[in-house]
């Protein structure tokens, strides 16, 4: 029996207002064998208030070349047959599949589905199969329409019904995907931005992280710190090429590799020539590099050694001098650049009360100013960071307040990761701890917790 459904004019499908705006109404394609029927576009214009646009297709391969973005909405009969040479694409993993009972009668609702993810779907079907009409929608049909109840303000209604419950299920779909990914970036996280191991430390520690990606949470910055029991405190800051998410990965791979390599007793050139074969071994191209800083700060806190492979030189600030740079004459090559390649270690007075500040160049390639060609630079960033130890700013207020100027300075998210570690000596703070340590006070039966500096995890700078 021919199903009565909506035609414009008699006339080939490919003829029937293909390409039109989508911004000026709706456009309907239906999937009917024979499309005679007694509703037309000018009903189904008059009964929503806004132009229909109606384009008919006899078989799934017409409907297939007619189903364009610009359609909002597809009228299909389940009675039409899935000719056996039509390919049928693979289900997504979250769509629903029929009852195997009902496997035949919704075929061509499964094949539609396949090849229309993102367009509302109606169903017609005989009135006395409420059952398959159900299944229909479970499969994934916005909603279906009974053969003898179709009339053009019934339909009209669907239409937008159809076209409303699709566009919220797409967005209920991306709010999901959205959520999972956020879920899945802070597990990547707490690898790319680790806790730092100073149990036992008198040393102070802040850090501060921002990726260049837009939305994203990860990077190709990373950083580490920790304590040997010999009493030395070893901090490294690197930079693999790239914002992508295989750098990043590749950055908490090398992060891990020199933690237990540093862990394992390697400095200096031995630990970075190491490095280097990791880098080697698990970096997607030859043309990927990273550049790395590390220091050693002795366990007396007054010197370190510091080994730079192509990343720019840390900044050093002692108590009543102006911040300065640390010699980088002596510096070897970034990892992976150079087979066999050499990184000196040099020696580096700190003395009794100092801030070491490490970052990547992130930091000093942002703009002076918005629309400004001018970088920053590494003048300019010392030049920052002693206006604000002026003002009295240490630690955490430190690293927060030249970030947020860098960003101010450059007119918006920068366009290169950043990241900054902060580590400083205050013997006041020393003697202080000192004292309080040495009054007696009440025996618990858990082991105290390490200084809040030491246990906490260095927060994600957001926007």
């Amino acid at each position: 029996m021919p199903v009565p459904v909506p035609q414009q004019r008699d006339v080939p499908a490919a003829e029937t207002n293909h390409g039109a705006d989508h911004g000026a109404g709706l456009t309907v394609l239906v999937i009917e064998g024979d499309p005679a029927g007694s509703i037309t576009g000018p009903e189904l214009s008059a009964a929503a208030g806004t132009r229909v646009r109606i384009r008919t297709a006899r078989n799934l391969t017409e409907a297939d070349r007619l189903l364009t973005d610009d359609v909002d909405c597809i009228l299909l009969d389940l009675a039409l047959p899935v000719p056996a040479t039509t390919a049928t694409p693979a289900a997504p993993e979250h769509r629903p599949q029929p009852a195997p009972a009902r496997a035949d009668e919704l075929a061509v609702l499964t094949h539609v589905l396949r090849i229309a993810p993102l367009h509302a779907v109606l169903v017609l079907t005989a009135q006395d199969d409420t059952e398959l009409a159900a299944e229909a929608v479970r499969v994934g049909a916005q909603d279906y329409l009974f053969r003898g109840e179709l009339d053009a303000r019934v339909l009209s209604r669907a239409i937008r019904y159809a076209v409303e419950r699709k566009r919220a299920d797409i967005a209920q779909h991306q709010l999901t995907e959205s959520g999972l990914r956020a879920q899945e970036n802070a597990r990547l996280e707490r690898g790319l931005l680790p806790t730092p191991l100073l149990d036992g430390s008198d040393l102070s520690f802040a850090a501060r992280y921002r990726p260049g990606r837009s939305r994203a949470l990860l990077g190709g910055d990373f950083y580490d710190t920790v304590r040997t029991p010999d009493g030395t405190v070893h901090a490294m800051i690197g930079d693999v090429c790239g914002h992508g998410p295989d750098e990043a990965a590749l950055g908490v791979e090398l992060r891990i590799a020199w933690r237990a390599l540093t862990l394992a007793g390697l400095c200096g050139d031995q630990l970075l020539s190491t490095l280097q074969q990791v880098l080697e071994h698990e970096r997607q191209s030859e043309e990927i590099f990273a550049t790395l800083c590390t220091v050693d700060i002795a366990p007396d806190g007054r010197r370190a050694g510091l080994c730079l492979a192509g990343h720019p030189a840390p900044l050093l600030a002692r108590h009543g001098r102006p911040a300065r740079l640390l010699p980088y004459e002596d510096g070897g090559p970034a990892l992976g650049l150079l087979p066999r390649a050499k990184w000196p270690r040099r020696q580096v007075e700190l003395g009794g009360e100092w801030s070491l500040m490490m970052y990547t160049d992130g930091l000093i390639e942002g703009r002076v100013g918005p629309g400004s060609r001018q970088r920053l630079g590494q003048d300019g960033m010392v030049a920052m960071v002693n206006s604000r130890l002026e003002q009295g700013l240490t630690g955490e207020d430190l690293l927060e307040a030249a970030v947020a100027e860098v960003r101010e300075r450059h007119g918006g998210e920068l366009t290169d990761d950043v990241a900054v570690l902060l580590l400083g000596r205050d013997p006041e703070r020393i003697r202080r701890r000192g004292r309080s340590a040495s009054r007696p006070g009440p025996v618990s039966a858990t082991p105290t917790a390490p200084a809040a500096a030491s246990a906490q995890r260095p927060p994600l700078y957001g926007p």
